[in-house]
């Protein structure tokens, strides 16, 4: 505490022991007040960044196998090795293992597409918008990435099946990404009571 600030106020209301220490203790509550809010401030940060990451590996590892669960079916023409396809001298990429290393591939790549929508869009909490987000990132793949994707048909080369699996498949990968990061920003930022077990 400020010593002159102290003696002041020892002054003000006498100069008494009592007094001086019951300021003193007031003043170190103070204190450890304003330190724990401070780390609280950079807490939910750090748990954000975490969560966030374990929502987009989990998202992307569950989505992609279950695209590559469509395409053994034949519900799709195009598999989760489509990520390779940039590389066409692997010419394992096609065969199952080269299916499983993409789903791992692709669960990588959905942490950074989880932290970009942390960035941008967590404040979002709507369902529609989050089915939104993953249809742009469908129009990212079909349209964007189209030039370093040979084995890509066009649009209108695409059978129906294919374009309808992909579309639902992307719409519900941005579903789960966008309502779960969403979801747990509100949570880690609200003042009122919570009900998870920290």
């Amino acid at each position: 505490m400020n010593r002159g600030l102290m003696y002041m106020l020892c002054r003000l209301f006498g100069h008494n022991d009592a007094h001086k220490k019951r300021l003193e203790e007031v003043w170190a509550m103070a204190r450890r007040a304003k330190k724990s809010k401070s780390s609280k401030k950079k807490q939910p940060l750090a748990k954000s960044l975490g969560r966030t990451a374990i929502t987009g590996l989990f998202g992307g590892f569950f989505w992609a196998s279950i695209g590559l669960v469509c395409y053994l079916l034949n519900f799709s023409k195009i598999g989760p090795a489509l990520l390779f396809d940039p590389f066409p001298y692997w010419s394992w990429r096609s065969q199952l293992s080269g299916q499983m290393l993409a789903v791992a591939g692709i669960s990588v790549l959905s942490v950074f597409v989880a932290m970009l929508y942390l960035v941008a869009f967590s404040r979002i909490k709507s369902m529609w918008f989050s089915i939104g987000f993953g249809l742009c990132l469908w129009g990212g793949v079909f349209f964007l990435c189209r030039p370093f994707l040979n084995h890509l048909p066009h649009l209108k080369n695409l059978d129906l099946n294919t374009l309808i699996t992909s579309l639902c498949l992307f719409a519900l990968y941005g579903l789960f990404i966008g309502y779960s990061i969403s979801f747990d920003f509100e949570e880690q930022n609200s003042t009122g009571n919570s009900y998870s077990n920290q």
